[in-house]
């Protein structure tokens, strides 16, 4: 029996991304395979693909892309059967970081989450990775607290779209930098949006406040970080996550990769000065391996709070794993809002 994927060929662009056809894969002893119904097409995946994200650093070509997965169990190893853990036809999330973009995958069992019944596949997949990032920034990383003042940085996309939605369940007053033409999805989810196009976002944030903000959550990367930081009202926190700007550089990738170290480096030593402000670092792969039951535990969080219609993620394309290409270019070119989802096994 055969299934198909999509491999990154070579680094490059969109086109390097490849549809292939071959054996399906057999589980080792501690696995499962999965039989994949949604994966996630995020930032990371680019990033990925131009072979400028740490995760790609280390890794050869060719290889599939896929951060975040929904899909049933389909086979499950020796061991695993042992366990009862899990049984066919389950349906299960999983965060492989890579593989994704495929009709089925195989993983150890103990990376898989339980996904309610009933649930979207398409809106269940953004829970793994969007939703995820977003509470773990707000909870895990930054402690807001009931009432806080907010910016979201990229209000309107996949990321920030969670933000807004999971702030305005703990009463936040949020604000979103989102380009003049998402300004309406932002105001709908509750944040007041700041079309960073036409103003200047610090000017503005001071403008709307007076004296600032309590967290800023900043996807976008190198010199935004030292702009967000002046937003912070005293005690503030700056939430930095993903590497959003390294996109627009595809030709200067080594002169990138050194420019954004040293501006985090920059960043970092402003938690030296004695504002009582504070600078911290969000990497959803380095938590999840420091501490996997958080994982468990918040993506558990958010699918119950899916289910219970509390949080609707905005999806922005279903497709199908062929136009893995457009896809990508789609997300590229920024006009997005909310998440692209592949169909996978069409």
């Amino acid at each position: 029996m055969n299934s198909k994927r999509v491999i990154v060929s070579k680094f490059g662009g969109a086109e390097n991304l490849q549809l292939v056809e071959e054996v399906i894969p057999e589980p080792r002893a501690d696995e499962v395979r999965i039989k994949i119904l949604t994966a996630g097409v995020s930032l990371a995946d680019i990033l990925m693909r131009e072979g400028v994200h740490p995760e790609s650093l280390f890794r050869r070509t060719p290889f599939s892309l896929g951060w975040d997965i929904v899909g049933t169990v389909d086979k499950l190893g020796d061991k695993v059967l042992s366990t009862n853990r899990w049984t066919i036809g389950d349906t299960v999330a999983a965060l492989p970081i890579v593989g994704g973009y495929a009709q089925y995958l195989c993983l150890p069992s103990s990376q898989l989450v339980s996904v309610p019944s009933g649930l979207d596949a398409a809106e269940a997949v953004s829970m793994v990775l969007n939703y995820t990032t977003a509470y773990q920034m707000l909870n895990r990383c930054a402690h807001i607290r009931f009432g806080e003042r907010i910016l979201v940085h990229g209000a309107a996309g996949g990321v920030g779209t969670a933000l807004l939605q999971l702030g305005k369940l703990t009463g936040l007053d949020m604000y979103g930098t989102c380009s003049h033409s998402k300004e309406k999805v932002v105001s709908e989810l509750g944040g007041k949006p700041i079309d960073y196009k036409s103003v200047d976002f610090v000017q503005e944030v001071f403008r709307l406040t007076e004296d600032g903000v309590d967290a800023v959550f900043d996807g976008i990367g190198t010199k935004s970080l030292l702009r967000s930081y002046k937003t912070l009202r005293n005690r503030g926190r700056l939430v930095g996550y993903g590497f959003g700007s390294m996109t627009k550089v595809r030709r200067r990738k080594r002169y990138q990769i050194i420019s954004n170290i040293l501006n985090w480096v920059n960043v970092f030593a402003l938690n030296l000065l004695p504002y009582r402000r504070k600078v911290i670092p969000y990497s959803i792969q380095t938590l999840k391996k420091r501490r996997p039951d958080w994982f468990r535990e918040d993506l558990g969080v958010l699918l119950n709070l899916l289910k219970q219609g509390k949080i609707k993620p905005i999806i922005a394309a279903r497709m199908p794993l062929n136009e893995a290409a457009k896809a990508h270019e789609l997300l590229e070119k920024g006009s997005v809002m909310g998440k692209i989802v592949f169909i996978c096994n069409l």
